[in-house]
């Protein structure tokens, strides 16, 4: 008997992110025959995704890297490459500025987003390529997918699960998985 040959297609990894019951903010995230409760943001999902919305992005989008706190226990490894978040990371939100969607060092003038949050939600933090190959003025900055807030509170237009699901995740996360928002 021949063995079934594997496409291209049939080698990625994805992720895929559902709405839920429960709020236009949860979801349920699959990964292969896992599932997660997630939260999405507080804008629900749209194809029409805009900085601020609070929404998340309708697409496909691939894992372009990771950071993590210092501070966490003993994390497993992961093909992804993660590097740990320093005081002085940020990312960029300012629409007009030249530096959009893009890690910046602190302090900076513009608006930004700092990454060495207290609050825990950025301990890991896995950087999606929203708008970044060809970025568009206004069009969505800092989609990521992190660490929820306790309840799966609603995030700004990210995709968060739980600590104990990120951790089940990552020796399975390298670049190109790609992470599939649906409705």
């Amino acid at each position: 008997m021949k063995k079934p040959i594997k496409t291209r297609r049939s080698n990625r990894t994805v992720i895929a992110v559902r709405p839920a019951p429960g709020g236009s903010h949860r979801a349920i995230l699959a990964f292969g025959p896992l599932r997660f409760p997630a939260a999405i943001g507080h804008g629900g999902i749209s194809a029409r995704k805009r900085e601020g919305d609070g929404a998340t992005p309708l697409a496909v989008m691939t894992l372009a890297g990771g950071l993590v706190r210092n501070r966490l226990p003993i994390l497993p490894q992961s093909p992804l490459g993660l590097r740990g978040i320093r005081a002085d990371d940020g990312w960029c939100d300012a629409p007009c500025d030249p530096n959009y969607n893009r890690p910046v060092r602190l302090p900076f003038s513009a608006s930004h987003e700092r990454l060495r949050r207290d609050d825990g939600i950025y301990d890991i933090v896995i950087i999606l390529d929203w708008n970044m190959n060809r970025r568009v003025k206004g069009r969505g900055s800092a989609v990521f997918f992190h660490l929820a807030r306790p309840g799966f509170q609603p995030t700004a237009g990210c995709v968060a699960i739980s600590a104990s699901a990120m951790r089940v995740m990552l020796p399975h996360l390298k670049r190109g998985t790609r992470l599939v928002v649906l409705r």
